[in-house]
């Protein structure tokens, strides 16, 4: 199993404060070496809230066009079921191992399933549609396009669990490689140790953790549709030396027949598309795969 896999390699370079070789990210992936430690931005945090229809799209568009990420928060899911999300998560990681295998489908992985994810859910579903629809608004266009564009009420949400075990030389792994999100949009839920770090003008640095926010990562199918005007953003993960570090993202995407181009509305003489269109599953084929777009 994949997960105790990880766990034992962890485990055991602790007790030697080394890392296997094949865990050695090459010189310029290090984050020793290439983490950005001058003055850094602060990823935008946006008030959810706010009753100022105008204002809320004003922020909402300028961190997606400039940033790609930004954190919410007052964004009306109570702390209490995002606690219960990570507890189940949480208490996942701490059972036998055996007990892990009984689990077709771990708690907290997956689709929505349970009734911590499902009550999670409820709440999150509408602050995806909120969301999209300032994106939406953004643009300059009506506030249900963008979400009918990545399949309307058929928007796929997938939460998986991050666990990145505390690793002796943080300084050369990496808990992901640097990379842009497929879907439409990210949700992520964080807990209190760092570990995103964001590339922005050539620099990368650690993202502030903000308790009980979310946060927000353009992906893919939005920076398509939006016809390079929202940016995906690119992003890695590191690990920690003495505190396991988890996190709990919700993969929103379109259904894999979905068709994803530049929206016509943003297409013109003077910013032709600068994408293909195709469907969602064939965008999916070519990015695992490493082929071309």
């Amino acid at each position: 199993m994949e997960v105790e896999r990880v766990q034992a390699v962890a485990s055991l370079s602790m007790l030697m404060d080394t890392i296997p070789s094949e865990f050695i990210r090459s010189e310029h992936e290090r984050p020793g070496t290439t983490t950005f430690h001058g003055p850094v931005p602060e990823l935008p945090a946006i008030d959810l809230s706010d009753q100022d229809q105008d204002n809320l799209v004003r922020l909402i568009t300028k961190a997606s066009e400039e940033f790609g990420i930004f954190q919410v928060v007052n964004h009306g899911i109570p702390v209490d079921i995002i606690n219960k999300l990570q507890k189940v998560g949480r208490e996942f990681f701490e059972l036998p191992q055996e007990e892990k295998e009984a689990y077709a489908t771990p708690p907290g992985a997956g689709h929505l399933e349970g009734e911590a994810n499902e009550e999670f859910a409820k709440c999150l579903r509408g602050v995806v549609d909120k969301l999209l629809m300032n994106l939406s608004l953004g643009l300059g266009l009506e506030g249900n396009e963008l979400k009918e564009a990545v399949g309307g009420d058929g928007l796929e949400y997938l939460l998986k669990i991050n666990y990145y075990p505390t690793c002796p030389r943080p300084d050369l792994a990496l808990g992901v490689v640097a990379h842009t999100d497929m879907p439409a949009i990210t949700v992520l839920v964080p807990n209190d140790v760092p570990g995103l770090q964001v590339f922005k003008d050539e620099h990368c640095f650690e993202a502030k953790y903000i308790p009980n926010a979310l946060i927000i990562h353009i992906g893919d199918q939005i920076e398509i549709l939006s016809n390079g005007k929202y940016k995906s953003v690119l992003h890695r993960r590191t690990v920690n030396k003495e505190k396991v570090r988890m996190s709990w993202p919700v993969f929103c995407s379109p259904p894999g027949e979905q068709v994803i181009g530049p929206l016509p509305q943003l297409v013109s003489d003077d910013n032709p598309a600068k994408y293909k269109t195709k469907k969602y599953k064939d965008y999916m084929y070519c990015k695992i795969n490493k082929l071309p777009q």
